[in-house]
């Protein structure tokens, strides 16, 4: 009789660090060196859900609303752009035509390189390329006590390090919660110096007015440089319509910055679909479809050629109560046809992912960060954001919850990277040598593949329940919160030049002595 537990040992004894329980494994994984995935180029197909002839529907219903319904661009200095490209302008009311349209959105980029302050970290997007971004704009925190409480600079800076260090997301977002302790005035400015000092992976831009996206830009210049900020994206910023139809003028002064300065933008509709457009999936699509066109077109007006990201976020609602609902089939849907849309005019394309209702990382929150993940990855989207901590409709953020979505972005880069044939040959000469009624644990090509031959994520817990208990019967969330503690424990900052560290606080300085410390 094959003694299974005697050939595990020699299989795990090129790994005898790792015993010692939770503990000891934990501290292996966290003392290992900081490592970054590199851009994700996806070799599996995307899904076309619909047919091509579905799709050219879609796109001339959009058409039709922007001929003949119009859209609101509430900003003058953007109707001055409208007008001299020929649209026509009624008030703030602005019909396109289809051919000035896409002539316009042909002038974007179908890819672009994300520019990090360490090059090592620079990332592409668009084509077969795609990156994980944590979340974005929680006003609470799931804290490292499991107490829901108001987010604060401290912890802003503490999701800043582990974005740093999760090898699968490819940026450190920007506010991923809100520093709830610093004045609305200066928030952007603490924003942006831990997005700059704690990672030096990409990030993003703040937009909510004109003079804080002027600050992120004159930021940006003191890390990189004025040349470069001019002509190379090193953010991408979001910015969103408001469905129904309308661009408001704060997005506008928003967005007009960062174009001039050839920074990306993520042109993503927010919608609430069945209240802010209409209860039907193939409706919202095409609704929010000429939201984000016209969107991209205006930024070609701008500038010409500068980089863009088709985007969406778009949930149905609960139509006995009004909440958005995260996970649901529908939006799977509305992300798999917004992708083959974004793949009919050449852009590169933004969706979300593990953006849940749920309130805490439990069973509802993987059923529905699945389902949305899911369909962001066959989607073929190029920028997968909310990848990381989002809760409760994203108002809070989890430290667990951030560490486990880190881990499965791991999972899902491997998945999308497709099946490799290279060991097939190795792998037969195996099966030759073990024949029939036999066992792979002790093969030497077992010994030399097991460690990267399958995706081994470490929260899951896939121990017996006695040894599972013996070890405290955590949950998922709490070892999520285990590895978030000893992350943070053994965070190494990465370089950041002394005298470019002290102009990033001397611009503070200066910008704080102007500005109220109450929001107007």
């Amino acid at each position: 009789m094959i003694d299974i537990r005697e050939l595990s040992k020699q299989v795990s004894a090129k790994a005898t660090k790792r015993a010692g329980g939770r503990a000891a494994r934990m501290r292996e994984r966290t003392n290992a060196p900081v490592i970054a995935f590199p851009t994700l180029q996806r070799n599996i197909p995307v899904y076309e859900l619909l047919p091509a002839e579905a799709v050219e529907i879609i796109h001339d219903e959009s058409m039709k609303i922007l001929e003949e319904i119009g859209i609101e661009f509430r900003d003058e200095e953007s109707l001055v752009y409208w007008r001299a490209a020929g649209a026509t302008v009624e008030n703030t009311r602005v019909h396109i035509d289809r051919d000035l349209l896409m002539s316009l959105v042909r002038k974007a980029p179908r890819q672009f390189t994300l520019n990090a302050r360490n090059p090592q970290r620079s990332v592409r997007v668009g084509e077969r390329n795609s990156i994980f971004i944590p979340m974005y704009g929680a006003p609470y925190v799931r804290d490292l006590d499991g107490k829901r409480r108001y987010g604060t600079k401290d912890d802003l800076y503490n999701f800043h390090r582990l974005a740093q260090m999760s090898p699968a997301l490819h940026s450190s977002s920007s506010i991923i919660c809100e520093p709830m302790d610093v004045p609305v005035p200066h928030r952007h400015l603490h924003i942006n110096y831990g997005t700059l000092r704690w990672s030096d992976k990409p990030y993003m831009g703040i937009v909510t007015s004109k003079d804080r996206a002027e600050d992120t830009i004159a930021m940006a210049k003191i890390v990189f440089g004025d040349d470069f900020v001019r002509d190379n994206p090193v953010m991408a910023s979001v910015v969103n319509a408001n469905s129904p139809l309308v661009w408001d003028a704060t997005m506008l002064d928003a967005l007009k910055i960062y174009a001039a300065h050839n920074q990306p933008c993520l042109i993503s509709p927010f919608a609430l679909c069945g209240a802010s457009t209409s209860a039907s999936t193939v409706g919202s699509v095409a609704q929010v479809n000429a939201e984000a066109l016209a969107g991209i077109a205006f930024t070609q007006l701008v500038r010409s050629g500068c980089p863009m990201v088709y985007g969406q976020f778009m949930v149905a609602v609960d139509m006995k109560t009004g909440a958005p609902m995260g996970g649901t089939p529908e939006a799977a849907q509305m992300t798999l046809i917004m992708g083959q849309l974004a793949r009919f005019y050449g852009l590169p394309f933004r969706t979300s992912a593990f953006h849940v209702g749920s309130k805490i990382a439990d069973a509802q929150a993987g059923y529905e960060g699945n389902m949305l993940m899911h369909a962001a990855i066959l989607s073929g989207a190029h920028y997968i954001w909310h990848a990381a901590g989002w809760l409760e409709a994203g108002l809070t953020c989890g430290y667990g919850k951030f560490m486990l979505d880190a881990e499965q972005c791991e999972g899902w880069y491997r998945y999308a990277q497709g099946v490799n044939l290279d060991d097939l040959q190795d792998a037969m000469a195996a099966v030759r040598q073990v024949g029939p009624a036999g066992h792979f644990l002790g093969t030497q090509h077992t010994l030399d593949h097991f460690e990267k031959a399958f995706f081994m994520p470490s929260l899951m817990d896939f121990n017996s329940w006695e040894q599972w208990s013996a070890e405290g019967e955590h949950t998922a969330e709490q070892r999520g919160v285990e590895k978030a503690k000893a992350l943070l424990a053994n965070y190494e900052e990465p370089e950041l030049d002394q005298a470019v560290h002290e102009e990033l606080l001397d611009f503070i300085a200066r910008r704080e002595a102007v500005l109220p410390t109450a929001a107007a």
